[in-house]
């Protein structure tokens, strides 16, 4: 499964909608090393994924938080805790496991992408973005 964006992720909160495009990017990037299965060593280019996952996560994870904090957004506790759990998902990947089987790690990456794209974005990311909307925030 490739990563394209359809308009149904779309929250309608033009700096978010372009975060979440840049996480599609690294998702198809990593799509691509997922699909060559030629044999090479790829640990470098799926460490880089996985370095560039986290610090990307962390910068919009922390830019959602501040636009709900500013905005006074009642589930930012929750938002919170499931950004965290992702961050946690992300640097649980070990360079020793990765190193180990690199399919099995790169697999497990799109998996996480997906996950994160069908539970947080659609359902999570959609909460907040539909109460700004409701309360004329954006």
């Amino acid at each position: 499964m490739s990563f394209k964006w359809k308009d149904r992720y779309s929250l309608g909160i033009p700096t978010i909608d372009s975060q979440h495009k840049k996480l599609f990017e690294i998702g198809n990037r990593a799509y691509e090393l997922a699909i060559l299965n030629d044999g090479h060593d790829h640990y470098d280019e799926i460490m880089v994924i996985v370095d560039e996952l986290l610090d990307y996560t962390e910068y919009h994870f922390e830019y959602e938080e501040a636009l709900m904090k500013k905005y006074g957004y009642e589930h930012l506790i929750h938002q919170h805790k499931e950004h965290n759990f992702y961050i946690d998902k992300i640097k649980n990947i070990s360079e020793e496991n990765v190193d180990a089987d690199q399919q099995k790690a790169i697999l497990d990456i799109l998996d996480f992408l997906s996950q994160w794209i069908s539970s947080h974005i659609l359902i999570s990311d959609r909460k907040y973005a539909d109460y700004f909307k409701e309360k004329g925030l954006l």
